[in-house]
C-alpha cells in the first residue's frame, strides 16, 4: 500500500508541453468541429531548409547515429549537408529528376537518410517500401505492385548484394541502380554518387516529397503523396506541441517505410535539431536485445515504441538498475503507437520510474494516418492514462461527424496529403464537403462535458456487424472492454461472429508471458468482462493465437490499429477453428 500512494502521488517530470488549447464548435445535428488554435513556426517550407538551419546554427552536433561494431557511425548536421548536396549533384547529373521518383529498396539507416534528403532537395520524390519486399524470400509480387504503382526512375538499395534477387527481377530491368553496398557491374555505388559537384536545393514547396504506401487493409497499398510543405508543416505542428528549447535524444526503431518512422521520427528529429541513434532491434522475443543494449549506452529525453516494446523493456527495467537509472535519467516524455498499451503495463513502468528517480513520466499517445501527415492528434498534457488519442495538434481542425450511431473522425489541416498517385478518383470519396479527410474511424470524448480531457478512439465505421440472431455488435467498443478486462496478458484482439450464434476473440498473446499464463488471465478477465456485459457484447469463445500481429502483411494499420477485417482474412483458419462444435481444446467456450 505504501508503494501504491508513493507511486499515485509521486509528481510528473516536466515533460516541456506547450499549454493545451481547444476551441469546440457544437453544430446543429450533432456534428463538432475541435481545433488548436495554438499558432506554429512555417518557417520551414520543404524538408531540406532544417537540416541547413543545423548546420549553420550547430553544425558538430550529431544527427543521425548507427551502430558499427560496438561503437556507433555518426554524421553530424555539417558533415551530412555537405554529404546531402554532393548525393544531390550526383542525383543530377544522372539525368532523372522529372522522370518519376526514387524507389528505396532499404533498411533504415545513415545512407538511407542521406539520399533520401538529396533527392527531394531536387524535387525527386523517394518512395521507400518496406526492406521484407525485396529481402531474399520474399514474396515478389508486393514489390511488384509497388513498381507499377509508383513507375520508379531509379532504386536505390543499402546492399545489391542482400537485395540481389530483387534487383533481378523483370519488372526492376533497365533501371538505374544506385548501390552503397557490394555494386554489381553496371550499378552506380554511392561512394561514386558523392564525387558529385554540389547541387544546391531546388525543391520548392508544392513540390512532392515523397510517396508513402498505406498498409493496403482495405485494398492493395495505394501511394500516398506527401508535398514537401506537408512534411516540413507536419514537424512543425508537432515541435508546438512542445515549450521545449533543448533539441530531443532519441533511440527508435520504427521502419522508414511507414509514416510514424519517416515523418514523425525522423523527420520530427532533423526540424528540433535532435539526434536519432537507429535501433535495428526489434519488439519482439529473441530480437529486442540489440534495443536493450543501445537503451544502456543513450539516455534518451524521448521515447517511442509499439506497446511489444513496451512490455519487454518493462521486463528489463524491472529487474536491471542500471539500465533504469540510465533510462529515466533525462526520459521527459514516452509515447506508444500501433495498439493499445495496457494500463498495467504503464502503472509497472511508472512504479520503475518512482523507485528510480522519485518521478512520473508523461505517457504520450497519438492518432493519424499516412494520409494525416501523419499527426492529427496526440497527447501534449501530463497524463499517465492508457487508451487516449489526444486533441488535435496546432492548426489542425477535428470534425466528429455522426454516422451509424458514432462519430466519425474527419480531419483538415496542412499536413494533410492532397491525394493518391494517380488516383484522382478517389478524391470525391475521402474528402468531405468541407475538404476533410474522412478516415473512417469513430471517436469519442473521455468525458463529453469536458472536451479538454481529449479523445478516444471509438473503433472502424465500417466494422460492426450482426449476430444470427440480428443482434448489433459494436465491434470497436466491446474489442476495447474486454482486452482491458484481461490487461497486459494480450496486446490486442480480433473481434469476430458476423452471422454466427455469439461473438469470438481471437487475442494476441504478450510475448513476455507463456502460453498458460496468457490463457489463464484471459479466462479470468472475460468472465469479469462478461460479467457486466449485455446482449451481442457477451464473449462466448476466445482463442489465444500463436503468433503477434504481422505488421509486413498489413495487420497492423498505418493508424496503428488491427485491420480487423484484414485479420480475420489471414487467420481465417483460426476463425473456422474458434466456432468450430464441438470447441477444440485451446478455444475458451464462455
Amino acid at each position: 500500500m505504501d508503494a501504491e500512494l508513493r507511486i499515485a502521488t509521486a509528481p510528473f517530470r516536466d515533460p516541456r508541453y506547450a499549454p493545451r488549447r481547444l476551441e469546440v464548435d457544437r453544430r446543429p445535428g450533432g456534428e463538432i468541429v475541435l481545433a488548436n488554435p495554438t499558432p506554429f513556426d512555417a518557417t520551414f517550407q520543404t524538408p531540406i531548409e532544417p537540416l541547413a538551419h543545423w548546420a549553420r546554427e550547430a553544425p558538430g552536433r550529431t544527427w543521425l547515429a548507427e551502430r558499427s561494431g560496438e561503437g556507433w557511425r555518426t554524421v553530424s548536421f555539417s558533415e551530412a549537408h555537405e554529404r546531402v548536396a554532393a548525393l544531390a549533384g550526383g542525383l543530377r547529373g544522372l539525368g532523372v529528376i522529372g522522370k518519376g521518383p526514387m524507389l528505396i529498396l532499404a533498411r533504415k539507416g545513415i545512407d538511407h537518410a542521406l539520399i533520401k534528403y538529396a533527392a527531394m532537395s531536387q524535387a525527386l520524390p523517394a518512395a521507400p517500401v518496406s526492406p521484407q519486399y525485396g529481402l531474399p524470400g520474399a514474396d515478389l509480387s508486393r514489390l511488384a505492385h509497388a513498381v507499377q504503382v509508383l513507375k520508379p526512375a531509379l532504386v536505390y538499395t543499402e546492399d545489391a548484394a542482400l537485395f540481389g534477387e530483387a534487383l533481378t527481377a523483370d519488372f526492376l530491368q533497365g533501371l538505374p541502380v544506385i548501390a552503397a553496398k557490394n555494386a554489381r557491374p553496371g550499378d552506380i555505388s554511392l561512394e561514386n554518387l558523392a564525387r558529385a559537384a554540389p547541387a544546391a536545393p531546388t525543391a520548392r514547396p508544392d513540390d512532392h516529397a515523397k510517396y508513402l504506401l498505406t498498409s493496403g487493409s482495405t485494398g492493395l497499398p495505394k501511394a500516398v503523396i506527401i508535398t514537401q510543405r506537408s512534411l516540413a508543416l507536419n514537424s512543425a505542428q508537432i515541435a508546438a506541441c512542445y515549450d521545449d528549447p533543448e533539441p530531443p535524444v532519441m533511440v527508435n526503431s520504427a521502419p522508414w517505410s511507414h509514416s510514424l518512422g519517416a515523418n514523425s521520427i525522423l523527420h520530427m528529429g532533423l526540424h528540433r535539431g535532435g539526434s536519432l541513434y537507429i535501433d535495428a532491434g526489434q519488439p519482439v522475443a529473441g530480437r529486442f536485445a540489440e534495443t536493450v543494449r543501445n537503451l544502456r549506452e543513450v539516455a534518451t529525453t524521448y521515447c517511442n515504441m509499439v506497446p511489444a516494446g513496451w512490455m519487454l523493456l518493462v521486463e528489463e527495467l524491472e529487474k536491471d538498475e542500471a539500465l533504469a537509472r540510465t533510462f529515466f535519467s533525462r526520459v521527459r516524455v514516452l509515447q506508444y503507437g500501433g495498439a493499445a498499451l495496457g494500463q498495467d503495463v504503464s502503472d509497472r513502468i511508472q512504479a520503475v520510474a518512482v523507485r528510480t528517480v522519485g518521478e512520473k513520466i508523461s505517457f504520450a499517445s497519438g492518432y493519424g494516418a499516412t494520409e494525416t501527415g501523419p499527426t492529427a492528434c496526440n497527447v501534449h498534457w501530463p497524463n499517465e492514462t492508457m487508451g487516449l488519442i489526444g486533441l488535435p495538434v496546432p492548426g489542425t481542425a477535428v470534425k466528429l461527424s455522426p454516422v451509424a450511431g458514432k462519430l466519425e473522425f474527419r480531419v483538415k489541416g496542412p499536413q494533410v496529403a492532397q491525394g493518391y498517385l494517380g488516383r484522382e478518383d478517389l478524391k470525391g470519396e475521402i474528402f468531405d464537403e468541407e475538404g476533410f479527410y474522412r478516415l473512417g474511424d469513430a471517436a469519442r470524448f473521455v468525458d463529453p462535458d469536458d472536451p479538454l480531457k481529449g479523445l478516444v478512439f471509438d473503433g472502424r465505421i465500417s466494422e460492426n456487424f450482426k449476430l444470427a440472431s440480428g443482434t448489433f455488435v459494436a465491434a470497436g467498443d466491446l474489442r476495447i472492454a474486454a482486452v482491458s478486462a484481461i490487461g497486459g496478458a494480450v496486446t490486442d484482439a480480433v473481434v469476430c461472429g458476423e452471422g454466427r450464434a455469439g461473438v469470438g476473440l481471437l487475442l494476441y498473446p504478450n510475448p513476455t508471458m507463456d502460453r498458460e499464463s496468457i490463457v489463464a488471465a484471459a479466462r479470468e478477465g472475460l468472465a469479469r468482462y462478461n460479467a457486466t456485459a449485455k446482449g451481442g457484447s457477451k464473449v462466448t469463445r476466445a482463442l489465444v493465437l500463436a503468433t503477434p500481429p504481422d505488421a509486413r502483411a498489413g495487420e497492423i494499420t498505418d493508424k496503428g490499429y488491427i485491420a480487423q477485417a484484414l485479420a480475420r482474412r489471414l487467420r481465417s483458419a483460426d476463425v473456422e477453428r474458434l466456432f468450430l462444435d464441438p470447441a477444440p481444446p485451446d478455444v475458451m467456450v464462455f
